[in-house]
């Protein structure tokens, strides 16, 4: 790893242990600076309520300057969330996960975005192109390009 990309993630878990994460956010897990995973639930009244979901962030040496791959993860009987930007292998499309990076933005920043993008909406469903799209997503969501046309939901 990068030793930028080491001190900013370095930086970002001790404020994380010093300070807490926001309501509704828990790092579950951070032993080294390439994958850390967080829960996520929806705070107050919306579709997700009472709904907790699995973050994986993963980094690469190009951190902050490059976004973290960033998914919902699916194990033990648990879905990414039924979501028009999520789609059923966990990949989600985001603008700031994409050509709206910012290395300004921390990991608890990111989740609390995805956790927003989860309140706001209106009706649970998957993107129009979801089957299509799982049958031929990478691995790796940073290598999807996505069209980022609706923020509405």
């Amino acid at each position: 790893m990068a030793s930028i990309a080491a001190r900013r993630l370095g930086k970002e878990l001790k404020e994380i242990h010093s300070e807490g994460c926001p309501v509704g956010i828990n790092l579950v897990k951070a032993d080294d600076f390439e994958t850390w995973w967080f829960t996520i639930e929806v705070m107050g009244e919306s579709e997700y309520k009472g709904e907790v979901y699995t973050l994986q962030f993963r980094f690469d040496g190009q951190y902050p300057i490059s976004s973290p791959a960033v998914q919902f993860v699916i194990t033990d009987g648990r879905q990414a969330p039924i979501h028009p930007h999520v789609y059923s292998n966990g990949h989600i499309c985001a603008s700031i996960l994409g050509n709206e990076w910012s290395p300004v933005l921390s990991v608890t920043a990111v989740c609390v975005t995805l956790q927003s993008m989860l309140a706001s909406c209106k009706k649970k469903e998957r993107p129009a192109d979801n089957d299509r799209y799982v049958r031929h997503a990478p691995d790796n969501p940073k290598k999807t390009q996505f069209h980022y046309d609706d923020d509405t939901v």
